[in-house]
């Protein structure tokens, strides 16, 4: 959007106008034998109202910038004064004056799209479904952080930061990394500063919930030095939940930089102790001085959201690394399709796609969550391709002969379940079509079948069942996957 945008406003004031229309050669040549169609085209370049113009297309393309990059909400303070902007140069357009010329008035009209087109663009984004999602988790997440970590510690009580917690956390971050960005920059910078700063929480509560598992703080009868570090340790936990504060936005006096000072005013502090002789003391000292450390790292978050490269992750090595095997992938899975068509069950590159399991386990994922989805889904396409051969391979080797009818039926049902897969492995459409409604809907025909089966008492059977219902909820779950959208 953004790009297109800049590229009209190049071709509208970076070069002289002609009217809307590009000239082929014999209209060169027809300009060329008639120099009053020249002068009055330079007429037109120089008069005021062009003039005008061109100084508009400077600002415009100033505040395109901002626009195109902005990630914030309607109410924020930088929408309001990029809005007004917008505005106050959508009113200096008006105001030219074209005296009735037809092509100043198709530069002035061109000069007043692109501006309306920015502030569409503007208004899209801030009031996006997906924006709105991306709050929405963001208050949750403040919410619980406030509710447990924050407000207690401000009362003077404790914070309560458990396992629970942080599992809470997780959650949330996993359903931001589902939110839908269209390719927006706008949304995957907003989805992406919000995702670092709840991470960063996690990682400070996570670090809370192993540190209350160490014998700490020790006893101030062991050295002189102790008490010191214990005071020191007072300030680390106050501190821990200014940083929560200060991450989740509920802070409205500390800053960054301040609370940089306080905890590198802490190390200095126990840098100073001598602790000298006493390994129990410089470990516990040690231990201290890595929690500071831990909460310091996680104070360079202002301008984070602001690196493209960051929130771009079509950029990012890992997620090209994970490109690469989703490639991989596809081809293999269109060959396994294929032999299948032709009745053919030698090949199966069973080895191959273990191998890129086990690559993609070693993608660095930089506990990135939106890196940690795409690698998942990958393993997901992986594995429905290792399942498909696993089950083809079994009806293969099957022996009717000697089933309880019970059984019989469950085989029955995964030989068409076998099919379904191939189906939903070779579908790459959206879900608003015909063909999904249709698989979804013989899919489900095909759980029903299975709920239809009676045992009678063979476990075998029911343990088949079990299985074959597990088969076919994968197959319903990974179909859901392949079409829900998702983008890093």
């Amino acid at each position: 959007m953004c790009a297109n945008m800049f590229g009209v406003l190049k071709s509208l004031f970076g070069k002289p106008f002609d009217g809307g229309k590009r000239m082929d050669h014999g209209a060169q040549q027809h300009q060329q034998h008639h120099p009053m169609e020249q002068q009055q085209q330079s007429y037109h370049q120089q008069h005021p109202a062009m003039m005008r113009l061109y100084e508009v297309q400077k600002e415009v393309q100033s505040l395109g910038s901002a626009v195109c990059t902005f990630s914030g909400l309607q109410h924020d303070r930088d929408y309001k004064r990029i809005e007004r902007e917008l505005t106050r140069l959508l009113l200096e357009v008006d105001k030219v004056d074209t005296e009735g010329k037809p092509e100043l008035q198709g530069a002035r009209k061109r000069a007043a799209q692109e501006v309306e087109g920015l502030l569409r663009y503007l208004e899209e984004n801030a009031t996006h479904p997906s924006r709105i999602a991306i709050e929405d988790l963001s208050n949750e997440a403040r919410q619980l952080v406030d509710d447990r970590v924050v407000a207690p510690q401000r009362s003077g009580g404790v914070a309560e930061i458990n396992d629970e917690l942080v599992e809470a956390l997780q959650e949330m971050i996993l359903r931001l990394t589902q939110v839908k960005t269209e390719g927006r920059v706008p949304l995957r910078k907003a989805r992406y500063r919000a995702l670092t700063r709840m991470c960063a929480v996690q990682d400070v509560v996570e670090g809370r919930t192993q540190q209350q598992t160490l014998s700490l703080p020790l006893s101030g009868e062991t050295h002189e030095a102790v008490n010191l570090i214990n005071q020191v340790m007072v300030k680390v936990s106050v501190a821990r939940s200014q940083l929560v504060a200060l991450l989740m936005g509920l802070s409205g006096r500390d800053s960054c930089a301040h609370l940089s000072r306080i905890l590198t005013e802490m190390q200095v502090e126990l840098d100073a102790l001598d602790v000298s002789g006493n390994a129990a003391i410089r470990n516990y000292r040690k231990q201290v001085v890595e929690e500071i450390n831990g909460l310091l790292k996680h104070l360079d978050l202002e301008g984070e959201g602001e690196d493209t490269r960051r929130y771009d992750l079509g950029q990012n090595n890992s997620i090209r690394e994970i490109e690469a095997v989703r490639a991989h992938v596809f081809h293999l899975r269109e060959g396994v399709l294929r032999h299948c068509m032709m009745g053919d069950v030698s090949f199966r590159p069973k080895a191959e796609l273990q191998s890129l399991l086990t690559h993609l386990d070693q993608v660095d994922t930089a506990k990135n969550p939106c890196i940690r989805e795409a690698r998942r889904r990958a393993v997901v396409e992986v594995q429905a391709i290792i399942t498909f051969l696993d089950l083809r391979e079994a009806l293969a080797r099957r022996q009717p002969g000697t089933e309880h009818p019970a059984h019989r039926a469950v085989w029955l049902v995964l030989g068409s379940l076998s099919d379904l897969q191939a189906q939903a492995l070779g579908f790459d459409g959206k879900r608003v079509e015909k063909s999904y409604m249709m698989l979804e809907e013989l899919l489900t025909k095909q759980l029903l079948a299975l709920d239809a089966v009676d045992p009678q008492g063979d476990e075998t059977t029911k343990m088949a069942r079990k299985q074959a219902v597990k088969f076919a909820q994968n197959i319903l779950n990974y179909l859901d996957m392949k079409t829900d959208g998702w983008e890093y």
